[in-house]
């Protein structure tokens, strides 16, 4: 017997109707998902024997320690472009140098060259690129000037997905050629398809603390890693080595914002077991900023790392977007223009209008600051960013939202304007990875913690968007004062999280302690899409002037 059009579309609403329901209450083995929600505020409480705190790998460490000679590549990573055929190999060849007196090298004298196949012995294509060298310099006497090595980035194109491709990176008229090592590339993007793991992690830094999460999150075997900021934390030194964990309060009189340098080779170098393999994908953070001779800023950042800036129309490596099966991601800029006439703004506009939804139905958004967190630190700092892009995120149905910078892990409950709302996306805070700096434990909800307004506009950015709340239990009042009802779960604990897509409206997210056994979860929630009840095209509520929160 056959069917009608019209009835086959009725069949597969009743279909998708079924697998929301049924696949939420028969089939999740006991995990809760935000249909079950929203779900009251809980509190981990500190658990006092684990450090608060975390020491840096130090540069004797053979793990940071240089172990090429010449032009063979080192700090080799791999990262995606927009879509699933092409990906991008970076490394560096040469060694930085640092001191008052420093001559940088001449890129033009090594060759940028990826040979690749689909076996590792037979790596038939080649493919060529660019390489830059950047200088980190500062005008005041006595402070050490940084060239780094000559960096490459080359962009493989015409690729299969969800295969296994072989490279040697470097410049074969040199004999200067890496190991040969492997990635997977990406699914097609399809409602039907879709990375196994994405493991995303924020501040990470360079501590032992570091290395247990990334040692944990490797035993994950991710498909991809999502870094949302905060990266080597070379900005807690001065340039002669001399690092702190708070670095005004170490270094008061420094008459520029000094960093050194080598800590992003000593991080590359630790990390390129796990990111030769298994893409990353990083967005700026605060740390990453830099500022140097003719103010620039953000220059170490933008140069070691490959982004998908042409490739997704952004032409920026502050913000950019990209497909990793059906899933797409939008990696947004909190330390660049974003009010609605900035050029960022503007291409989010395009970019969210240009998803669709039947080829990748979820879209998930990640940038460093994070608008909905209870804690003290950077309370309500990125407002200004909020106000400019929440309606626009909420309008075109994002999913999940990615961020980092305070120091703890918490998860909201689906969230709009400060009300609860079924059609907000989660917003999941993990700027737990490990840094060296303190990790974030008070609250402002509770007596004595609600910062002064005044101090909480982000300092890099400015403008002040932070006002009294208007109704709801905090009303006239800057902060609640029990822990807000859009705050689901929060825990000082370092750590990383596993996304697990597993159709077109059903995704796993759990949360990893540090100090669990890696086999155990600290968080774990399903989260479930519900098109059919929050269409994207619908006309939304209008933005309220002053925030509100619910009772």
């Amino acid at each position: 017997m056959g069917f009608s059009g019209s009835s086959r579309a009725a069949l597969a609403l009743l279909l998708l109707a079924i697998s929301s329901c049924c696949f939420s209450s028969a089939i999740l083995g006991g995990i809760p998902s935000t249909l079950d929600g929203p779900f009251k505020p809980v509190t981990i409480p500190l658990d006092t024997s684990f450090r608060g705190n975390a020491v840096d790998l130090p540069p004797t460490d053979p793990r940071v320690q240089r172990n090429v000679t010449g032009f063979v590549p080192e700090q080799i990573s791999v990262s995606l472009s927009a879509t699933h055929d092409s990906v991008w190999v970076s490394w560096i060849t040469g060694d930085f140098q640092i001191g008052e007196e420093i001559q940088p090298l001449d890129p033009k004298t090594v060759a940028s060259v990826v040979k690749y196949g689909t076996t590792n012995s037979s790596l038939n294509n080649a493919a060529n690129g660019n390489s830059l060298v950047y200088s980190q310099l500062y005008p005041f006497e006595g402070l050490q000037n940084y060239t780094s090595g000559i960096i490459h980035h080359v962009r493989l194109q015409g690729l299969n997905p969800s295969t296994t491709y072989f490279y040697q990176c470097g410049d074969p008229s040199l004999s200067a050629m890496s190991d040969v090592h492997s990635f997977t590339t990406m699914p097609a993007s399809s409602s039907q398809s879709y990375p196994t793991r994405i493991a995303i992690v924020g501040d990470l830094g360079l501590t032992y603390n570091t290395t247990s999460t990334v040692d944990h999150m490797a035993s994950n075997n991710p498909d991809l890693i999502l870094l949302v900021g905060d990266v080597s934390y070379a900005n807690l030194y001065l340039t002669n080595g001399t690092g702190a964990d708070c670095y005004t309060c170490a270094f008061p009189d420094s008459p520029i914002h000094e960093t050194h340098q080598p800590r992003w080779d000593y991080w590359g170098r630790y990390m390129q077991p796990v990111i030769s393999r298994v893409p990353i994908m990083v967005i700026e953070g605060n740390h990453e900023l830099e500022t140097q001779v003719k103010k620039k800023v953000f220059e170490s950042y933008s140069a070691r790392f490959a982004f998908p800036s042409e490739e997704s129309k952004s032409h920026s490596t502050m913000y950019y977007s990209f497909n990793a099966g059906g899933v797409h991601f939008v990696m947004l800029g909190s330390y660049i223009g974003y009010h609605k006439k900035s050029h960022q703004h503007k291409w989010l506009k395009k970019d969210l209008a240009s998803v669709d939804r039947k080829v990748t139905p979820w879209v998930v958004a990640t940038w460093h600051a994070p608008w909905y967190s209870s804690y003290a630190a950077h309370y309500r700092e990125a407002e200004c960013m909020k106000v400019a892009m929440e309606d626009l995120l909420y309008k075109h149905g994002v999913d999940m939202v990615f961020n980092g910078h305070v120091h703890a892990y918490e998860r909201s409950n689906r969230v709009y304007n400060y009300e609860l709302d079924p059609c907000g996306p989660v917003y999941i805070t993990v700027g737990d990875g490990g840094n060296r700096e303190k990790m974030a434990i008070p609250h402002a909800d509770e007596p004595g913690n609600c910062p002064d307004p005044a101090t909480t506009p982000d300092q890099i950015m400015g403008g002040f968007c932070a006002f009294n709340f208007t109704s709801g239990p905090a009303k006239g009042s800057f902060c609640w004062d029990r822990q807000p009802d859009y705050s689901a779960y929060r825990e000082s604990s370092f750590g990383h999280g596993i996304l697990e897509v597993k159709n077109e409206t059903h995704a796993l997210w759990t949360w990893h302690r540090n100090q669990d056994m890696y086999s155990s979860p600290g968080d774990q929630l399903y989260i479930v899409r519900q098109p059919e009840e929050c269409p994207v095209k619908a006309k939304r509520k209008p933005r309220l002037e002053n925030p509100k929160n619910q009772s």
